[in-house]
């Protein structure tokens, strides 16, 4: 008996050890709103309200892509060719997500230096409970099929740069390959665990740099990427000596309105959290799109009289693609400025570097991402302010004299450069060699890329 008496009091004692104390679970209710580790009881389970931001979140990041960015393209190009955008677009996102299932996302956010390694292959140990490293109360599941979203529409947006005229075959063999070779080390260098570029998180990175929501990592590797590949494809049959108008405004327009919406899932879900840092970048994504569509329309005033529909949808995605790399770290009025540089130097980027130089960006990818994109992630450097996001390091947020963080921008944005570039030339090769070709023939260029590619017919409002 006096044993029984004694293995119970032990129980019961264990069993008052292993209950939180209310100071206990005071700490955790504090650390869910302040959205930092939880200190005891709570510690391994997802946070509800957390969680739900990043679904939607994630859910609106696809929507970026279907149909946001396959309505924006789809009405830019002429009718014969556009379900080939469409195709090119759904493709992608079918592609990718296979990819980033078998190693994508360990590739970016596994623990490594210049990439992760394959610990989380075909999403092995991925389930519902938080990784800290990335999210203190979303669950690692749905932080990686937020991520996910990122990974398609990156390589959907070089589709603007080549519409019109690259077989359908090489643009998902170029895009797949280009993945491996671009993608996944930049995302990894900036944004995971142990990226030499990770300067937030990363107290040991060799270069301390910030990419809130993917400036560096999807609009300059993207944008760059363009740029090289629509040289090496060629110019459109007839660019430069006859017009080559959008099809469609109304599904440009309305795809313009997609992205916008879909926008803050991409930068303000980038928080990872529903709390102050994601309410700034959700502000400063507003009101840059918002000045950057202002500043596009006043420059087609003053220089051509007339403002079109086609110049403030490009504003718009001009300033939220400016503003992606800045979002989380600059004030409401930083990301104002940000706007106006990007109206101007995206107008004049699309309007004159393009004219001037005379490669055929079919839909201004590189004019509008890549030049946005650099910018935005320099000026992320200058502007950035502790008061927006207390996660910054203290030495780097001095100001623009002996600030040191617009250096570190500048030589992280050139390394992604110099990748994106000499990596696109060399898959372009290997594209061409692999697919017989990389670019349709005179024939079905001038009879469209729908019949022939895709054996269908269709055309948007």
């Amino acid at each position: 008996m006096a044993c029984f008496v004694a293995a119970a009091l032990c129980a019961t004692t264990a069993f008052a050890q292993n209950v939180p104390t209310p100071e206990q679970r005071l700490a955790d209710l504090e650390a869910y709103v302040k959205n930092t580790a939880p200190a005891t009881s709570l510690a391994g389970v997802a946070g509800p309200g957390h969680n739900t931001w990043l679904m939607v979140s994630a859910a609106l990041v696809l929507f970026m892509t279907l149909p946001g960015l396959a309505l924006f393209y789809g009405g830019l190009v002429r009718k014969r060719n556009v379900l080939s955008v469409l195709a090119q677009c759904l493709g992608l996102t079918a592609l990718v997500s296979l990819i980033w299932w078998a190693c994508g996302y360990s590739l970016c956010f596994a623990k490594g230096g210049l990439l992760g390694g394959f610990d989380y292959a075909f999403l092995r140990g991925v389930d519902s409970t938080p990784n800290v490293t990335y999210g203190a109360w979303v669950s690692e599941n749905v932080f990686c099929m937020y991520q996910m979203m990122f990974a398609i529409i990156t390589p959907a947006l070089i589709v603007g740069a080549i519409a019109e005229r690259m077989k359908y075959s090489a643009v998902l063999l170029f895009c797949g390959l280009w993945m491996f070779a671009v993608y996944f080390p930049t995302a990894h260098l900036m944004w995971g665990d142990g990226g030499w570029f990770n300067g937030v998180w990363n107290p040991e990175a060799k270069v301390k740099s910030i990419d809130f929501a993917g400036g560096i990592v999807v609009h300059m590797t993207s944008g760059w990427s363009a740029l090289v590949l629509c040289i090496l494809l060629g110019k459109r049959r007839g660019f430069g000596r006859e017009p080559l108008p959008p099809h469609s405004m109304v599904a440009c327009m309305t795809g313009t309105g997609m992205l916008w919406v879909g926008w803050y899932g991409f930068n303000a879900g980038s928080a990872v959290a529903s709390d102050a840092i994601a309410a700034n970048a959700f502000t400063a994504t507003t009101m840059s799109a918002a000045v950057g569509c202002a500043v596009w329309g006043l420059c087609e005033r003053v220089l051509r009289g007339k403002i079109s529909v086609l110049g403030l949808c490009s504003g718009a995605v001009a300033g939220l693609a400016t503003v992606t790399p800045a979002s989380g770290f600059v004030s409401v009025n930083g990301a104002m400025l940000i706007g106006v540089v990007a109206g101007f130097s995206t107008y004049f980027a699309c309007s004159t570097l393009k004219t001037r130089f005379g490669y055929d960006d079919s839909l201004d990818t590189f004019g509008i991402h890549a030049v946005g994109g650099t910018l935005g992630s320099i000026l992320a450097g200058v502007l950035a302010t502790g008061k927006a996001n207390p996660n910054l390091n203290a030495d780097h947020i001095k100001g623009f004299v002996g600030n040191t963080l617009w250096v570190q921008q500048i030589i992280a944005a050139g390394a992604i450069l110099v990748l994106s570039v000499v990596a696109t030339v060399v898959l372009y090769f290997v594209v061409k060699f692999l697919c017989g070709g990389v670019r349709v023939s005179a024939e079905i260029e001038a009879t469209g890329l729908d019949l022939n590619e895709h054996g269908e017919e269709g055309y948007l409002i």
